[in-house]
């Protein structure tokens, strides 16, 4: 194939992660290092940078500075919640696009997020195809939630489990220095699927795990929610429960008194509120001493226990998609392959965006005990290689240092 020249955009969008700057860090220096990439841009809040015509030249950024975008949570090109329309029924913004993409001669597009982060890829790949415009489309993948069809696992979830975790270990100490009797509640994000709030489950090798884990798959009993910790409780004077903000009945309902107060850009509830509502349930039908804890954004921003594994994958897939549409590849998102057997190992692979764009991939039911409220050995075995190694970015004054980009602006 031909040598495409032009210059590249890279985009973050939805929830941030712990490694999702590495992903980014990535692709700006690998593609940094491409002769036939003229400039690399970032785009200020994903795809709305792009619209808006705010792209920050990369190659004006302290080289130090780059490096220290893998150690640095959250998003720092910013991030957004943007849904693209359906281009058939309204392209108003994907003219805008191929407009940008024209002015600034952009033959490459990374675009780094979850589900529907790869939807927007998707389409906008679509169009420039048929429309004609020669320039190739690479999803780098991320989401805390584990959710991406195609994928082994995503960058990002990793030190977020790690995080929930080294938490619930600690909060399982803490909830047990008294003698007297006291019942905990840990709400962990997890809209569909509950691989964030299984990881709790990791806790239980340090010997201070939850007694019950309840996740997205399988339908939620109050009634029986109520027994279980009931049941615990009475045993052993403590109990501590790990769920995720996303259970519902089985009509489909959320338990979260707070989904229906507000949605995201791309029409999701809200949820929020889940652990307060379970707290008083318990504490009304056993009298008990309880605390509702709801780790939040923390989960999601926690760098300081972040997994060495998962920065230097979330760096790979950032790296691997510039190395690929180079390569004259396009219309495709960067997964990995991974074995356990004999030792953990790692590899990048390609997936149509096609089957990646708005499909969620699961728990296995297998992985989650009989009676609903608990994980099994094979959920741990599997997540457990990808927590190892220590995050060991730089400090000043014994605190993080994280990255201080320009963020000139692109001519």
């Amino acid at each position: 194939m031909s040598e495409l020249r032009g210059a590249c955009i890279i985009g973050q969008s939805g929830g941030p992660t712990a490694v999702i700057n590495a992903s980014a860090q990535g692709v700006i220096q690998t593609a940094l290092k491409q002769g036939c990439i003229t400039q690399v841009l970032g785009a200020a809040h994903g795809i709305k940078g792009v619209l808006e015509d705010k792209l920050y030249d990369m190659s004006k950024e302290d080289p130090a500075e780059l490096d220290i975008m893998k150690y640095t949570p959250s998003s720092a090109l910013g991030s957004c919640r943007y849904k693209l329309a359906d281009p058939d029924k309204d392209d108003t913004d994907y003219k805008r696009i191929l407009e940008i993409f024209k002015k600034h001669n952009v033959r490459y597009f990374f675009y780094n997020g979850g589900n529907d982060s790869m939807d927007t890829c998707n389409k906008i790949s679509k169009y420039m195809q048929k429309v004609g415009y020669e320039c190739r489309v690479m999803g780098v993948p991320k989401t805390i939630d584990n959710d991406l069809n195609g994928t082994d696992h995503c960058p990002g979830f990793a030190s977020a489990a790690k995080y929930i975790a080294t938490s619930c270990a600690e909060v399982w100490q803490d909830a047990h220095v008294y003698d007297t009797g006291m019942i905990t509640v840990v709400e962990i994000m997890g809209r569909h699927a509950g691989w964030l709030a299984g990881s709790a489950a990791l806790a239980s090798l340090t010997g201070c795990g939850p007694d019950l884990i309840y996740l997205p798959e399988v339908d939620f009993d109050m009634e029986q929610f109520l027994t279980d910790v009931k049941a615990i409780y009475e045993k052993t004077g403590k109990c501590m429960v790990a769920v995720s903000e996303g259970i519902h009945y089985a009509d489909g309902r959320f338990v979260s008194e707070a989904e229906t107060s507000a949605t995201d850009g791309f029409g999701h509830a809200q949820l929020g509120g889940l652990a307060a509502l379970l707290a008083n349930a318990v504490k009304n039908a056993t009298g008990a001493k309880v605390r509702g804890i709801e780790l939040s954004l923390l989960q999601r921003c926690g760098s300081h226990v972040g997994s060495k594994t998962d920065i230097e994958e979330a760096w790979l897939a950032g790296s691997a998609a510039v190395e690929a549409a180079v390569s004259g590849v396009t219309d495709k998102m960067v997964a990995f392959k991974c074995s356990r057997e004999g030792g953990y190992k790692c590899e990048t692979v390609l997936e149509p965006l096609d089957i990646v764009a708005n499909f969620e991939k699961k728990v296995p039911r297998e992985w989650i005990n009989a009676a609903g409220n608990g994980i099994e050995k094979p959920f741990i075995d599997y997540v457990l290689p990808l927590i190892q190694g220590e995050a060991d970015g730089p400090k000043e004054n014994s605190l993080p240092r994280f990255a201080k980009l320009k963020k000139i602006i692109a001519e």
